[in-house]
Order: C-alpha cells, then structure tokens, then sequence
C-alpha cells in the first residue's frame, strides 16, 4: 500500500534492500531455536572482566577525554598500536595511514561513497559479503562477479573480468564470509600481478585473518602488493586498501575497526565520515586501547582460535553423521563459516522454512550473489553456538534434508 512518503524519498533507496542475515535474526532471537545464522562471535570467550577493568581505569585516569568528542581520524593512541602490529605482517605505515571506522560495515560505507559513481563495475567474489553488496548497492555500483571455487577467487577468470574496467577489486582473502574458503598462495600473487598491470586497486576486507586454526598463515594482499613494488623492501605503495576490526577479536559491541589506505584516502574518506558520524566513539577506542595494549589482545586471540576450532571440528562430524550424501560443503581453515551445497534444484529458502518449524536456523545463500543464482547453498556459522547445541542443531538439520531428499 502506498503512503504519503512514497515519492519522496531518494532515487537511490529504489536499490536499497533489507539484510536478509539481519532479518532472519529477529526470528532467531526465539530462545528455543538453535542458530547457525548470524556471523556472530562466541560470547562465552567476550573479554568481560578485561573490558570491565578497563572501562574504571580509563574513566579514572582520562574520564574527561573519553567522554568528549574527538578526532574524525580516531584516537591517536590506538592508531598507532595498529600502525605497529602491522608491521608484524610487512606492512611499513604511520598512523596517517590509518582510519578508526564505526565497524566494518561503516568501512565499506565510507570506501563506496567517496569511489562510486553511479554505473561503475566493481568486481567481487561469487559468492561475496553481504555487506558490501549492500552498502554498494545504494551508490549504483555493477557487480562484476568472479567465481570462487576452494582456493578462493578463481584468478584465471580475471582477465575477462578486467574488461569491464573495474573501479576497484573487493576481496576477502581469509576464511571468506561466506564460503568460509581461503585464497590460495598462487592465486593472491596472481591477483597483485593482474591488478598491477591494469592499474586497478584491490580493497583487502581482513576480518578474520587472525581466526586462523589449521594450517599456516599466508601474507596478506596488501603485503603481497607492497613486495611486487618494493623488490621486498617493508614498503607501503598505496594501491591495496587493507580492511580489519576487533569485532572478532574483543567484542563486535565495540563496533571498531580500521582501514589502512594512503594519507590522501584517509583525508577524503575522513571528510565522509564527518557528513556520517563526526567520529567514532572516543570512549569505545580508549577501551579497545586499553584492553590492548599489555599484549592481552594476543593471548585472547589464541583462546578464540581454540575454542572456534572444537566447535568447526564439531560441526563437521555431525554432518558427516546426519546429512545426506548429496550435500557437499567447506572445510574451513579458520574464521566463523563454512558453505554448503545442495543438490540442483533444491532450494536452501524452502529448506528453511521446515528447519524453523524445527527450531534451528541457517542463511540462505542466495543474498551472497551479487548477480543472483545459488538456490542451493546455504552459509552455517559454528562460532556462536556450543559444541552440544551444534551436535542438536545440525541433528535436526540433517532429519529436514533427509525429509527433503527422500520426499
């Protein structure tokens, strides 16, 4: 039905659309439905006493400062740190390369503001993150999606892919949202080389490079970047925007996380921020600092990386008991997802709807898609619910598609 507001709003809200993740959990939120939705971090290992401690010592020494307004660039101190613990992966920054955002989300936000124009291609991963297919959407971007098998995004279909002239290259190399897939060694060089000889820019979104449990860490994009054009020197040339955050690390709640891009994309992306937020949260950033900085951060990670490793463990054995041989799906190396494939031409959103009247809950994987298609895959998070709830949620999963397959 239409209402008196209908015309007025913007042109661009006609390519606005609804997280269909953030949707689903309203209904999830029933205490009685087992959830694999949400990309959500295990509360049970949330730093609470750390952050508790932290909250009286800041209020105590810098009550003042961490309640007042502050600088749209973010708090110095925490800028700095960042500056310094990626000199751990090669990258050689200051803290004038570095942006404090409102979480990733508002990352992604910022980039497609000061990029976009209406009608430029920007070629993604396909599947990719939501996120991004939303917070482009509303500026009119055209996706140019790149397929993504288990080593990640399949190289050898850029060049095609580069005819389009792409703005900019959007990636997740580590533990992809949503495949739960990683972009091989080869492939990462493949990608720097490609992008180098078109003059094209790679965003490197990284938020759970650090959730690595299986297997060994493999260098980032944008240090990958760096060694092309510097002959390896510990160098930072600009043509990678690196992407990451604490919500999967110290708390989502925080809503903090970072992007590392020349001083003169920081400068524009701060006057885009300005017109969103004025800054982020002064008292948030001095928490995350403080929680941080006594090599905590580090330790914590290792107790996350543990426990999200029992519980993927845990879930992949209870598929291999209860799903159905027709059902294929991810082995994850790290972060919060793995994917799975349903035969073709079932679709994943009916399967839903008789896992609901179950009590358990997963996405959909269609939204990924930025130019439609995959009906048949759904993304499962193992991060958030226990070892026992994920034995009975993926129980009741595995009846549904028996259920299916036989009906």
């Amino acid at each position: 039905m239409r209402t008196l507001w209908d015309h007025r709003y913007a042109q661009r809200t006609q390519r606005m659309g609804s997280s269909a993740i953030r949707e689903l959990l309203k209904l999830t939120e029933q205490p009685e439905i087992i959830s694999f939705a949400g990309g959500l971090p295990a509360p049970d290992v949330f730093p609470i006493e750390e952050v508790s401690q932290a909250c009286e010592r800041v209020l105590a020494e810098s009550g003042a400062q961490a309640l007042q307004y502050g600088t749209t660039e973010g708090f110095q101190p925490l800028r700095e740190m960042i500056a310094r613990r990626s000199m751990r992966y090669g990258l050689e920054i200051t803290e004038e390369n570095v942006l404090i955002t409102s979480g990733s989300q508002q990352a992604l936000d910022l980039l497609g503001r000061i990029f976009i124009n209406r009608g430029d291609h920007i070629l993604v991963e396909n599947p990719t993150y939501l996120g991004a297919i939303q917070a482009w959407n509303a500026v009119g971007a055209e996706f140019v999606p790149v397929a993504v098998d288990h080593d990640g995004m399949v190289t050898d279909a850029l060049e095609e892919a580069m005819r389009t002239g792409p703005k900019f290259i959007y990636v997740l190399p580590n533990f992809q949202n949503p495949t739960g897939v990683t972009l091989s060694l080869e492939r990462r060089k493949r990608l720097v080389e490609i992008a180098d000889r078109h003059g094209v820019p790679i965003v490197e979104d990284d938020p759970y490079g650090q959730l690595r449990f299986e297997g060994e860490h493999l260098p980032t994009v944008v240090r990958l970047d760096n060694e092309h054009r510097c002959n390896g020197d510990p160098c930072y040339r600009g043509n990678v925007i690196y992407l990451s955050t604490f919500s999967k690390t110290l708390s989502p709640g925080l809503r903090l996380a970072w992007v590392v891009a020349p001083p003169e994309v920081i400068r524009k992306l701060v006057q885009a921020k300005q017109g969103a937020d004025l800054h982020t949260a002064t008292f948030n950033q001095m928490i995350a600092f403080e929680v941080a900085r006594e090599g905590f951060l580090d330790r914590h990670v290792r107790l996350i990386r543990e426990v999200y490793r029992e519980r993927r463990n845990v879930m992949l054995q209870a598929m291999e008991e209860t799903f159905p041989q027709a059902v294929q799906w991810t082995r994850p190396q790290g972060g919060l997802f793995l994917w799975a494939t349903l035969p073709e031409g079932m679709k994943s959103a009916d399967v839903l709807q008789d896992a609901i009247a179950e009590k358990v809950a997963f996405v959909p994987g269609s939204p990924f898609f930025s130019k439609g298609g995959g009906e048949n895959t759904m993304r499962l998070n193992f991060s958030n619910a226990t070892p026992a709830k994920i034995r009975e949620g993926m129980a009741r999963l595995g009846r549904v598609l028996q259920r299916r397959m036989s009906g």
